[in-house]
């Protein structure tokens, strides 16, 4: 994970008063939920008067309702008794990170190498893999491999390296992302972190979900909010007691927070009072376009 050196987001709130960013939180991650609770009933727009929910596009609280992670599971869900094959299907998935081309391919495909090239190739819907994050080459054994390479030649070859980082790393999601990623050498080891964390919600016996998780270049600014207001040592540390807040402000929430949960939610509120701020403007991709104007493999 990058740290905050050449952080874009760095100056995002600047300037911007947040009295209470622990209630500022709870509140956005209550209101985003019942956005979702009435957007699934069918109840019509808007399904909220907040102005800058109404205009942005935002992640839901929970990571298993969004529709991205959503496919990655259920690609991945058939082969969760079998570590290798769980492993590459996640690592698959998360290289590949296209809800249409998961939604279509079964993760028996990952068997015949020939026949998934040729399926991202020829038959799914193009492109065949998602530019949401990016996904830079992994170094292994002297060779640089691409993503399509990565997902069709490489993963195959080096799963038993794979498993033996994740076990090794005693169900410590970070331990597992360092070690991987000293071999793959990736400047950018975002889809290692996630398809990790993904393992967490399907083998909490190889990565443990209440593991503690690296801060991200998009979380930090909220993070250090929360951690001054807290009067925390650090960010890891304030997700915890956001963690044991969780109760006290939020005693309805479906489940209990993880520390993956806190990052990420963070991640959010920096982009939802960005909007506030001034920093970010809703334009392009930062737009809600309802669904039924929109292509059906956009989330």
């Amino acid at each position: 994970m990058t740290t905050n050196t050449d952080n874009p987001y760095l100056n995002a709130l600047a300037g911007l008063e947040i009295k209470d960013p622990v209630k500022a939180f709870f509140e956005w991650c209550i209101e985003r939920e019942n956005i979702r609770s009435k957007r699934e009933a069918g109840e019509p727009l808007p399904w909220t008067k907040d102005p800058v929910f109404q205009k942005g596009r935002f992640l839901n609280v929970f990571r298993e309702d969004d529709k991205g992670t959503k496919a990655v599971l259920r690609f991945a869900e058939a082969t969760k008794e079998s570590v290798p094959d769980l492993i590459y299907a996640l690592f698959f998935a998360r290289w590949c990170n296209q809800y249409s081309t998961l939604t279509i391919l079964n993760a028996n495909i990952l068997k015949t190498p020939h026949d998934l090239r040729h399926a991202l190739l020829e038959l799914v819907p193009q492109p065949w893999d998602s530019e949401v994050y990016p996904v830079v080459p992994i170094q292994w054994e002297g060779r640089t491999y691409n993503r399509l390479e990565a997902c069709v030649d490489l993963f195959p070859e080096c799963l038993d390296f794979l498993e033996d980082c994740i076990r090794s790393a005693h169900g410590n999601v970070m331990e597992a992302n360092n070690r991987i990623n000293a071999r793959f050498q990736m400047s950018n080891d975002f889809p290692i972190f996630m398809a990790l964390v993904d393992l967490a919600l399907l083998r909490a016996d190889l990565i443990r979900p209440e593991s503690p998780v690296p801060t991200g270049i998009g979380a930090a600014p909220f993070l250090d909010l929360l951690q001054q207001h807290l009067k925390c040592r650090s960010h890891q540390e304030a997700a915890d007691r956001m963690i044991e807040l969780q109760p006290v402000y939020w005693p309805e929430a479906r489940r209990q927070f993880m520390p993956i949960d806190i990052e990420y939610l963070s991640c959010e509120c920096r982009k939802y009072f960005s909007y506030v701020n001034g920093t970010k403007r809703f334009e392009g991709k930062n737009m809600f376009i309802p669904s039924s104007t929109k292509p059906a493999n956009e989330d």
